[in-house]
C-alpha cells in the first residue's frame, strides 16, 4: 500500500512540476536574483549549513542578501516576519521556527524573513531594505519562486529512495535533473566509488561534494567556551548521531545522549531529567547543536552548562560554487 501511495505522490508531484514548467502556472520573479537551495529527501540533508554558507559567500562578495524562509514549527501565521535586519535578531524560536533564528544568530550583516509565501516575504523584504540577492530556504518544491540558480543538496542514497510515504522522498528520484548544481552530502554512508559512480551519473561538471567541520564552541548565548572533555549530548534533529560523530571527532568522550524529534520543543522537566543524567555520567557539558539552541531558555540554569558545538558546510572546490553564485547574482544585476 505504501509503495502505491508512493508512487502516486511521486506522480503528483511530476505533474505540478510540468505545469510550471509549461506555463500552465505562472512563476512570479522578484526585484533582485534568486538562489534556491532545497533538498528531495525530509530532514537530514544538510541543508541548513549549506543555506549559511551560500549566504555568506553572497554577503562577503559585498553583497546585500536576505535568507527566505518558510518558518517550520514557528507560531507566525501572517504574511512576512524579519527575523533579523542584518543588526539585530527581532524573533525567536516559538514565533519565527528554530532554523530561522539560527540563521539570522549566525549571518550578521544579512536579513533574513518568514512567512507562508515566499514571494510575499521577498517583496516585503526588497519593500523596506531595498533590492537584495534573495537565497531561497527550502525552495527546491517552492516552484512559485523564479530562480536563477537552483541548488540541490542530495543525500548520497537519495537517488535509491522512493516519494514519501513509501520512502522519505519529496518527489520521484528524476527530479535532480533539474538541478544546476547538486551539492552531494552525507558522504559517510556510502563507499568511495559509490560517490565516484554516482558522481558521474549526476556529471561532474554540476556535483560538488559538501562535508561538515566543527568550527568553535560556544554558550548559548554566543560566548565563547572551550570544547568540553566530556559531553552529554542533546540534540532535536533529523539525523542526531552526527553530532555524536561530530564531537568525537573533536575528542570528546561522549558520556551520554537524550536525543528528541527533529524540532522538539523542549520542556523544563525534560531539561531538568537531561541536566540530572548529565551529572550522574560525569559529563563536563550538556552539548547541543546550534539549531536545539535557539531553544533552550535564557539564561541557562541548569548544571552542568550547555555548550553549542557549531557546525559548518565544507564545499569541496568551493570556487566553483562561488563563481556560479555571483554570476547567477550578476545576471540581474
Amino acid at each position: 500500500m505504501r509503495r502505491l501511495l508512493g508512487s502516486a505522490f511521486g506522480a503528483l508531484a511530476s505533474l505540478r512540476v510540468g505545469a510550471y514548467r509549461r506555463g500552465l502556472v505562472a512563476r512570479a520573479r522578484l526585484g533582485g536574483p534568486v538562489v534556491s537551495v532545497g533538498n528531495l529527501g525530509v530532514g537530514g540533508s544538510g541543508k541548513t549549513p549549506v543555506v549559511a554558507r551560500v549566504a555568506a559567500i553572497l554577503r562577503d562578495a559585498g553583497l546585500p542578501v536576505a535568507v527566505l524562509s518558510r518558518g517550520y514549527g514557528g507560531s507566525f501565521r501572517g504574511e512576512a516576519l524579519v527575523v533579523s535586519d542584518g543588526a539585530s535578531v527581532l524573533a525567536g524560536a516559538a514565533e519565527a521556527g528554530d532554523e530561522p533564528v539560527m540563521l539570522a544568530r549566525d549571518l550578521p550583516g544579512v536579513v533574513v524573513a518568514v512567512g507562508p509565501r515566499r514571494v510575499a516575504v521577498g517583496r516585503r523584504v526588497e519593500q523596506l531594505f531595498g533590492r537584495r540577492v534573495h537565497v531561497l530556504d527550502d525552495g527546491f518544491q517552492h516552484l512559485r519562486v523564479a530562480r536563477d540558480l537552483d541548488l540541490l543538496c542530495l543525500d548520497v542514497r537519495d537517488l535509491d529512495d522512493r516519494p514519501l510515504p513509501a520512502g522519505r522522498l519529496r518527489e520521484r528520484p528524476s527530479a535532480v535533473g533539474r538541478a544546476d548544481l547538486v551539492l552531494l552530502t552525507r558522504h559517510e554512508a556510502a563507499s568511495e566509488a559509490e560517490i565516484a559512480a554516482l558522481e558521474a551519473r549526476l556529471g561532474a561538471e554540476r556535483t560538488l561534494r559538501v562535508g561538515r567541520r566543527v568550527t568553535g564552541w560556544r554558550t548559548p548565548d554566543g560566548r565563547p567556551a572551550p570544547a568540553p572533555a566530556t559531553a552529554f549530548l542533546l540534540a532535536a534533529i533529523a539525523r542526531p548521531e552526527r553530532v555524536e560523530a561530530d564531537a568525537a571527532g573533536c575528542g570528546v568522550a561522549v558520556v551520554g545522549r537524550s536525543f528528541f524529534p527533529d524540532h522538539h520543543r523542549f520542556r523544563a522537566d525534560e531539561l531538568a531529567s537531561v541536566a540530572a543524567r548529565a551529572r550522574a555520567a560525569g559529563a563536563e557539558a550538556i552539548v547541543t547543536t546550534a539549531k536545539d539552541a535557539v531553544r533552550l531558555p535564557s539564561p541557562w540554569a541548569l548544571e552542568p552548562p550547555a555548550v553549542v558545538m557549531a557546525i559548518a558546510a565544507e564545499v569541496a572546490h568551493e570556487a566553483r560554487l562561488r563563481e556560479r553564485l555571483l554570476s547567477a547574482a550578476g545576471r540581474r544585476a
